[in-house]
């Protein structure tokens, strides 16, 4: 016996080697295509949200219905949009949405799920349209450079760190919850001292949750997985890394961007 097992080693003496190998890039075509899809999705978003503006706003004082306080003039698409009870529908679609997704997904096509993400994004781009009447475009363009850069560095170190982070997300998970009740809070009290400590406090939650996230996403991984499990799970994942990105771009845009 001893025989036969040193035989067969010596047959095929990097077997294990090459698992390994087909793990790792396996690993990496998934890891790859969740980025891309979010990637996709921050594309469809910023492509909504520019449409959206240049449609809702005017330089032209005949076809405006509306002035602003810093001098943009509304048409009435944007006057709808933005001030009209409309403006809830628009601000809480995306959320329905989410919601819709993630409860859905797993009964849903890979074709299907991919399409309810667009539409998401999409609409997530018909939400945050409302930031050109607020920061110049340039700021909102270095900012976004900026929450890229992080947004990487963060992501990478989540997908190389031998550390465990459960710990972690379980005490940001927290902090989330409360980050929302501080912000529904202070939707009456509209104190700027505590929009200043929500917007820091989001930073960090945020920057964590792109780490945790990022590594939940690799361990979600299985070689063995059917297609349509592995496109499941490459969309969630790319939703959850999406939301990181905008709400960690939100939170910086309030500290860096320049009002207009």
């Amino acid at each position: 016996m001893a025989e036969l097992r040193n035989y067969q080693t010596r047959a095929v003496p990097n077997a294990g080697s090459r698992v390994d190998t087909s793990i790792d890039e396996g690993l990496r075509a998934y890891m790859l295509k969740v980025y891309n899809l979010m990637a996709l999705g921050l594309a469809i978003t910023g492509v909504a949200a520019l449409a959206t503006m240049m449609m809702a706003t005017t330089n032209d004082p005949s076809a405006a219905v509306a002035t602003l306080g810093n001098g943009k003039m509304l048409t009435g698409l944007g006057a709808a949009l933005y001030g009209s009870p409309l403006r809830w529908v628009v601000m809480l679609a995306p959320l329905g949405m989410v919601f819709f997704l993630s409860a859905r997904v797993h009964t849903m096509s890979v074709s299907g799920a991919q399409t309810a993400f667009w539409v998401f994004a999409a609409l997530m781009g018909l939400s945050l349209s409302s930031i050109f009447l607020v920061y110049t475009a340039q700021s909102i363009v270095q900012t976004f450079f900026i929450t890229a850069a992080a947004f990487g560095a963060l992501s990478l170190w989540g997908y190389t760190t031998k550390r465990d982070l459960t710990g972690m997300g379980t005490f940001l998970f927290m902090g989330l919850i409360g980050l929302i009740i501080a912000m529904v809070v202070n939707i009456f009290l509209a104190s700027p001292a505590m929009q200043f400590a929500i917007s820091a406090i989001g930073v960090l939650i945020f920057a964590g949750l792109t780490a945790y996230d990022t590594q939940k996403i690799k361990e979600m991984y299985f070689e063995g997985d059917e297609v349509l499990v592995a496109g499941r799970k490459a969309i969630m994942g790319a939703l959850t890394l999406y939301l990181d990105f905008i709400n960690l771009f939100t939170f910086l845009l309030s500290f860096l961007g320049n009002r207009e």
